[in-house]
């Protein structure tokens, strides 16, 4: 994997990971039966694939993210130059090592998820969970984060705290992870967090209410509505959180919302901030079906085909488009060649509903 320098519109200088995806490299499953190439050939209208065989399914992906590869560049870019970017992490498992020169051990590794502008979902993966990587061929989050301003939509990990120091990042906090903090503590016995989460459904009823609103018209009703909603709940925590143990699920509750009061209320501010990180969590849901099938990924390399497909699959849900339809039309598309300036107008957020 190599990285390559690109410019956003804005003159920036910006890197872009990009990864060269072998045939040897395998996503590794307990059924990884062998199919014909009449599938892959279905999508690039061609009998050939890497070396003109394609045996496995773990085969096809290696293909198929070779193929998409033009793709996965320009949903980077795309995430760097949104205004609104959420993200998150999961786990995926891995061997490291060839077998040969070096032992193969099974290692966890991170696929980091940015959501830009609620229309494009792209997936990054890290052979470990670290901030910063100095590898030279993979990044971390707050790598990725150096290449953009604005609007960051996550939770309170500590993994984020080197960027959120820049003035230039507007941190906003997750609501949803504020509110499960009450919901434990209700279910630890705390009656009272009943009254945070009260107030959090009467939040997102507004939200709801919101949904289809322009940014402007959403702000003024955030700020008729759920302002005062939420300034009640802060109000009320301040007042009651230095009388409760902090070691204590009620206590956590309390001091984590305390804490996070300003990134928790930036959906206030601006009607394009959600109020929560849902959107990247949601598609989670894919990776962690997944990894019950494959378990791990046969390399580094497999996990990076992983990232490239997670990310045209989500992009597609999140467009609301039927990936192998989508898939259909643009693989073949890819396969005969593209020029660079046009592989954006093949991303699922052009594609027609």
């Amino acid at each position: 994997m190599t990285p390559a320098t690109r410019r956003t519109s804005a003159g920036r200088r910006s890197v872009i990971v990009s990864c060269r995806v072998a045939n040897t490299d395998r996503v590794s499953s307990r059924n990884c039966s062998s199919i014909s190439t009449a599938t892959a050939s279905r999508f690039t209208g061609s009998g050939n694939a890497i070396g003109g065989w394609v045996s496995t399914l773990a085969d096809q992906v290696a293909y198929g993210a070779e193929l998409l590869q033009p793709l996965w560049r320009a949903i980077q870019i795309a995430a760097l130059k949104a205004d609104v970017l959420h993200l998150d992490g999961t786990s995926l498992a891995f061997f490291s090592g060839d077998g040969k020169n070096t032992k193969r051990r099974k290692k966890l590794g991170s696929l980091w998820g940015y959501v830009g502008d609620q229309d494009v979902a792209l997936y990054l993966f890290a052979p470990s969970g670290h901030a910063t990587l100095s590898d030279g061929h993979t990044i971390g989050p707050v790598d990725f984060l150096r290449l953009r301003s604005g609007y960051t939509v996550a939770d309170a990990a500590t993994v984020f705290d080197q960027a959120f120091k820049r003035e230039d990042i507007i941190e906003c906090g997750c609501n949803m992870h504020a509110r499960r903090y009450f919901v434990k503590a209700l279910d630890g016995g705390e009656a009272r967090a009943a009254i945070a989460i009260n107030a959090y459904q009467a939040l997102y009823g507004i939200e709801k209410e919101a949904r289809d609103l322009e940014p402007r018209e959403r702000l003024r009703l955030r700020r008729e509505r759920s302002a005062p909603i939420f300034n009640k709940l802060l109000e009320w925590v301040e007042s009651i959180k230095e009388d409760e143990p902090p070691s204590l699920r009620f206590g956590r509750s309390l001091n984590y919302f305390s804490n996070q009061q300003v990134p928790l209320s930036q959906f206030l501010t601006d009607g394009r901030v959600p109020i929560d990180n849902g959107i990247v969590e949601r598609l989670h849901v894919r990776a962690a079906l997944t990894r019950k099938n494959f378990l791990f990924a046969g390399s580094e390399r497999g996990a990076q085909s992983a990232a490239v497909m997670f990310s045209l699959l989500g992009s597609c849900a999140l467009r609301g488009i039927e990936p192998v339809e989508y898939l259909g039309t643009v693989m073949p598309i890819l396969a005969r060649g593209v020029i660079e300036k046009d592989v954006i107008d093949l991303l699922p957020r052009s594609f027609p509903l």
